[in-house]
Parts: structure tokens; sequence; C-alpha cells
């Protein structure tokens, strides 16, 4: 199978790779191919950080935005188009609101989702989605 030219990280796949789970291997590999096509919605990068400070407090839900900041990941912001765009999605298929802006973010972007959230599967006909390994 061909690598995805253009990815698209959402929360699950970023805190895989934060928390150095078995199924953030995959993550962690795309990350240090040197590829430049990586994007995260804003949207995720706050669920990120509050799922992080509410398991393991403010200072850790800090250390992870330094280290995201660090990252090849473009984060894409959450305009009046994306807003609206997600909105539609959330509309119309059972996934969280979140998720949404990574579906629209990966439309946007032309990108493959990167996740092993099992919510995505009821949006397999709209968007490309590569899924992570399950935790071993």
């Amino acid at each position: 199978m061909a690598e995805p030219a253009t990815l698209v990280l959402d929360t699950f796949a970023i805190l895989a790779y934060l928390q150095g789970e078995s199924n953030g291997a995959r993550v962690r590999e795309m990350l240090q191919s040197g590829r430049r096509n990586v994007y995260m919605s804003l949207i995720n990068v706050g669920e990120v950080l509050y799922i992080t400070e509410r398991k393991q407090g403010l200072q850790q839900a800090q250390d992870a935005l330094a280290l995201l900041r660090q990252l090849p990941i473009e984060v894409l912001p959450a305009d009046e188009q994306t807003v609206f765009a997600a909105a539609h999605i959330k509309a119309n298929y059972t996934v969280s609101y979140a998720d949404s802006f990574a579906i629209a973010a990966a439309q946007r972007v032309g990108g493959t989702v990167i996740t092993g959230d099992p919510e995505f599967s009821a949006v397999e006909a709209i968007v490309s989605i590569e899924w992570l390994p399950t935790k071993e």
C-alpha cells in the first residue's frame, strides 16, 4: 500500500504518540520520516490539552503543548469555513464535534486521517482513514 502524501492526525493518534503507547509507534514513524505534509486541527490540539490536563495535570498539558510545537505538524486554524464544514459533518455523522474538525481538516487538505478511534468508521465514505494498530 502506498504511503498517503498528506496526513491529518486526530486526537487519538497524537495522544498515543505523546503517551508512548504501542499504537503510537506508527505516528512516531510518520513524524520522524521528515515528511512535511502532516496537519492537525487547532480544535484537536485543544482536545489533547484538556484530556492531558484532566488526566495528568496542568504541567503535563503545558509540556505536551511545548512538544507539539516542536513537531513537524502544521496546525490548521478553526476559521469560519472550517467551523461550518465541521458542523455539517457533526450534523450528518455519529462522530464527536472535535473529530468532525479532524475530518474537515482532512477534506480541506486532501489528506488521510490517522486514527485508532472506532468512531471514524462512520465517515469512511467521505474521508480516507489509516487505522492505527490496536494497542497490545
